[in-house]
C-alpha cells in the first residue's frame, strides 16, 4: 500500500522539482539568493520535489 502511494504520486514530486529548479534558477539570475538552501538552486529544488513527494503520498495513503 505504501509502495503503491508512492507510485502514484512520483509525478507530483518530478513535476514540482522541475517547476522549483527554473523558478528559483531564474530567481537566482536576478541576485535574489535568499531563501536558498544552502545558497544552491539544485538543493534547493530537490529538497522542494522531496517534500511535495511525500505531501501527496501521505495524502494518498489518508484518502
Amino acid at each position: 500500500m505504501l509502495a503503491e502511494a508512492i507510485n502514484q504520486s512520483a509525478g507530483i514530486g518530478v513535476g514540482l522539482f522541475i517547476g522549483s529548479l527554473i523558478g528559483f534558477g531564474l530567481r537566482a539570475r536576478a541576485g535574489k539568493t535568499s531563501g536558498l538552501f544552502q545558497g544552491s538552486v539544485w538543493k534547493t529544488a530537490v529538497l522542494a520535489g522531496m517534500l511535495g513527494w511525500f505531501v501527496a503520498a501521505l495524502i494518498t495513503l489518508v484518502l
